[in-house]
């Protein structure tokens, strides 16, 4: 059994807005498994700047992985827990490695396309007049599920965005969902929560910045509408600490990213526990290239959530890696018709 990687720099068709500024590309890596002529591909989706394992040492980690790739999954996985995406990566090859089609991992009706996964529609932030945009064209692209980052522009703003929807859209037509990314103020966080409430919001992900249990403990008892951590899971390694900010925090939802959080059996863990006390949950994508969202999407159809899953990024680049992932009908889709561009990932 042999290792390589391979690193591949996805180019957006447009820059797109979060609260932590501009994004123009997004850096991706590739592990490639190969043993008595079959291959595993897996992808290490790091997030520069948020994903915990953002090291100068991370192509370090990832040459000394293809170089003790014998020791297999489980050991390695324990082996790499301040490198999540890596986990993930490692994870996805191993499965794709015995899997009958190298992306096939976990073999359903989602895969055979005959099911499909309700999906959100996601509003990148910008001007007002391109956030607009976006919100008419998911609604005419058949999506009953948005979800709109704020923070980057004015609130003020963005609250007219969201009330121009819900005065030709009710609750029951169209859930809306919005993306804080911590960027709200904590004395100011509720007033805001308040705000957004009036116009049945369905939920709000990570309203204040990561580490702050107490603060974002008292939000989630006194909020008017249900709160999901999201960055707040980033580098909680140890199962007790995983309990502990749950039971501390108390949230309606967590995000599970599995690129961010230890792959499969980091997500698992969250999603154990979550079970236990009553949470809820859902899956989204973290930027990755169709290699790892197909991982996440196959994955996820497998957990049967009936929420609308954050799965739809494969449209944003300009040289992502075809494959038969498809959105319709606010829904992802495996088109069985399609084929994968394997060329760019092992060549």
């Amino acid at each position: 059994m042999k290792a390589s990687y391979k690193k591949h720099l996805l180019h957006f068709k447009r820059p797109s807005g979060t609260s932590r500024g501009i994004l123009t590309h997004k850096e991706t890596w590739f592990i490639v498994i190969e043993d008595e002529g079959k291959t595993g591909i897996g992808e290490c989706g790091i997030l520069r700047s948020l994903s915990i394992d953002d090291t100068p040492d991370y192509e370090e980690k990832l040459n000394w992985v293809c170089k003790n790739i014998q020791l297999g999954k489980e050991a390695l996985w324990k082996a790499l827990l301040e490198f999540p995406s890596i986990q993930f990566g490692v994870e996805q090859a191993f499965l794709s490695l015995q899997s009958k089609n190298k992306f096939e991992l976990f073999p359903s009706d989602f895969t055979q396309g005959k099911s499909a996964i309700s999906i959100n529609g996601l509003i990148w932030m910008g001007e007002e007049k391109f956030m607009n945009q976006q919100i008419s064209e998911k609604i005419a692209a058949g999506f009953n599920c948005i979800k709109m980052k704020i923070g980057a522009i004015d609130f003020d703003t963005e609250f007219k965005l969201l009330k121009a929807i819900r005065s030709s859209f009710s609750a029951k037509e169209i859930e809306l969902r919005v993306d804080a990314n911590g960027a709200f103020f904590p004395n100011e966080a509720l007033s805001k929560l308040e705000k957004l409430a009036t116009l049945d919001i369905h939920s709000i992900e990570q309203p204040i910045k990561p580490g702050q249990w107490k603060k974002m403990e008292q939000l989630c008892q006194q909020t008017p509408l249900a709160i999901a951590l999201d960055e707040e899971l980033i580098g909680i390694f140890d199962v007790t600490k995983k309990q502990e900010l749950l039971q501390t925090i108390k949230p309606q939802y967590i995000i599970l990213k599995p690129s961010l959080i230890g792959g499969y059996k980091g997500a698992e863990e969250w999603i154990s526990l979550c079970n236990n006390m009553d949470i809820g949950w859902w899956v989204t994508s973290a930027l990755e290239s169709n290699v790892g969202l197909n991982a996440i999407a196959q994955w996820t159809y497998t957990l049967k959530n009936p929420l609308p899953q954050g799965l739809g990024t494969g449209s944003l680049y300009t040289n992502n890696i075809d494959s038969p992932l498809e959105v319709k009908n606010g829904a992802l889709h495996y088109n069985t018709q399609k084929n994968w561009n394997k060329n760019l990932i092992t060549s």
